[in-house]
């Protein structure tokens, strides 16, 4: 007979917040990106680039927290669909500035009030207080574990369709 492991996976808070985060990411993709052949992870490249003004790609990756290489893709595919432009800095001729296009700023736009009303939802019955303290805390507890190797496997995990039925396995592991 095995004994019964104390470890009550409802209790512990990695897969707590994973459970709202991708609930949230779910929701948001169907009722805002849905149709835009957008990911979450160019929809946070879209809301930084609409929020802080044509940026150097590092400067992205680092307000966005996508890694370089996979942020790198992210705004080929972006320039790909019309949502982004390239182009070189006037200060040095190894930089480059990446700017919204008008397309990206209306899907930003449109997609606000979406993102707004989730938060709310997810807020519901917090008072501001909590839901501002609660802020602070994830921003901590970010901090706290933040480092370029977590975050380069967050970006490629969120570097994917929420809902989309097409599966990125590649076989079995045997075979990677």
């Amino acid at each position: 007979m095995n004994p019964q492991i104390k470890f009550d996976l409802a209790e512990y808070l990695p897969y707590l917040i994973n459970r709202v985060g991708m609930a949230m990411i779910v929701r948001f993709s169907e009722d805002a990106l849905s149709g835009h052949n957008v990911t979450i992870s160019m929809w946070r490249v879209l809301a930084v680039l609409a929020h802080a003004g044509p940026q150097r790609q590092i400067d992205i990756s680092d307000l966005s927290s996508i890694d370089a290489s996979t942020l790198s893709r992210v705004i080929t595919r972006l320039t790909r669909m019309g949502y982004v432009t390239r182009k070189r800095s006037s200060k040095s001729n190894r930089e480059v500035i990446v700017e919204l296009t008008p397309k990206a700023q209306r899907l930003v736009e449109s997609s606000l009030s979406v993102a707004r009303d989730l938060e709310r939802a997810a807020e519901a019955g917090m008072t501001a207080t909590e839901a501002a303290m609660l802020k602070d805390l994830l921003r901590r507890m970010h901090g706290n574990l933040s480092n370029a190797a977590s975050q380069a496997a967050v970006s490629r995990l969120l570097d994917f369709k929420a809902g989309s039925k097409r599966s990125t396995r590649r076989g079995p592991a045997s075979k990677r």
